[in-house]
């Protein structure tokens, strides 16, 4: 790995001086500009090799990109030079809309973890399927799943329409669907993980993904991400429900609205998801039932709370098929993908 990847606690030290969301567009857009001059990216460039099959596919390394990083698109290619095995991006809705007022997102360094409320804030599917289009990933090779929505202002009695019509707009585009009803920044969403509208939904997806393999002569997997806030019952009925749909993918999990665990941080009461080290423990048991539950018949990806390699390894040796990353990244630094890996081929 490079000097510059080394150097991240430095660069820490500045971005943690600035606002998250600006701290955060800085430093996308400075990766962007790095990634488009032929000697930085060289330097930049990390390729490890640990095949890996999920959902049917083959990626490099089991390490994967977690949605929300690049909510658009807009930095698919950087991003992808810095080792990931397979990416996320959105979570994008049918139409675009600005998320939630501001200020919505806020650091805890002394539990290193973030709290989010920013709302489902994208360009809308037409202009991210503009960016897919653009970019080389896919092109040469990698795994890109699409992270889908609804829009905050369609009734929840009419969501499914949503992802309906962001699933037939990114089908063609996307390596994989995962589907986001878990999000506790959406009013109402995670009331789609229960049993009567999670049925309702995955019937209408799986009908339509029918029609939509037809047309595109391909079958493209779908991946539920579900919350870590649900109880055993919860859980047990959404695995069962998974198996009865013949979903492909699960991802366990999303943000919390749980503030166990965390420090004396400054932001620690503020509203909205929290995603970072205190979530590790409470998505790892989510992962452990349904690993239990589903056992080798659906792909399960291991998310949340992963800020090193001892966290990767715990998630992969409780039956995750593959992890992503995200708050991990902006803690750790790009590093954090090598040391997984290493971690990973040890075992």
């Amino acid at each position: 790995m490079s000097l510059l990847f080394r150097s991240y606690p430095i660069i820490r030290k500045i971005l943690f001086s600035l606002d998250p969301e600006k701290a955060h567009e800085i430093t996308l857009k400075s990766l962007d500009f790095a990634y488009k001059c032929s000697l930085t990216r060289k330097i930049l460039s990390y390729s490890p090799s640990l095949p890996k099959r999920i959902m049917g596919m083959k990626v490099k390394n089991p390490i994967g990109l977690a949605a929300g990083l690049d909510k658009n698109g807009e930095y698919i290619d950087p991003l992808g030079n810095l080792g990931f095995g397979f990416m996320e991006i959105g979570t994008v809705t049918p139409y675009p809309q600005s998320g939630n007022q501001k200020p919505r997102m806020f650091r805890l360094p002394k539990s290193e973890a973030i709290i989010n409320r920013l709302g489902f804030n994208n360009n809308g599917i037409n202009k991210l399927i503009y960016n897919v289009r653009r970019s080389n990933w896919r092109k040469n090779g990698g795994i890109l799943g699409i992270n889908i929505g609804k829009n905050a202002m369609t009734p929840i009695e009419s969501s499914v329409e949503d992802y309906l019509k962001c699933l037939s707009s990114a089908y063609n585009y996307a390596d994989y669907i995962a589907i986001n009803i878990s999000s506790p920044n959406t009013e109402k969403l995670r009331s789609l993980q229960e049993k009567e509208n999670l049925d309702k939904l995955l019937y209408r997806l799986v009908e339509t993904r029918k029609s939509l393999s037809d047309i595109y002569q391909k079958n493209t997997p779908l991946a539920l991400k579900i919350s870590p806030d649900l109880d055993l019952c919860d859980i047990d009925m959404i695995s069962d429900a998974l198996i009865r749909h013949k979903i492909e993918g699960v991802i366990t999990t999303n943000t919390t609205v749980s503030r166990k665990n965390i420090g004396n941080d400054v932001f620690s009461e503020e509203k909205g998801g929290l995603s970072g080290y205190p979530l590790h423990e409470l998505s790892l048991s989510v992962l452990n039932r349904i690993k239990k539950n589903v056992g080798d018949e659906i792909t399960i990806i291991g998310t949340g709370g992963i800020l090193s390699a001892k966290q990767a390894i715990e998630k992969i040796s409780s039956g995750a098929d593959a992890v992503q990353i995200y708050t991990g990244l902006i803690y750790k630094g790009p590093i954090l993908i090598e040391q997984c890996i290493n971690a990973i081929k040890d075992l």
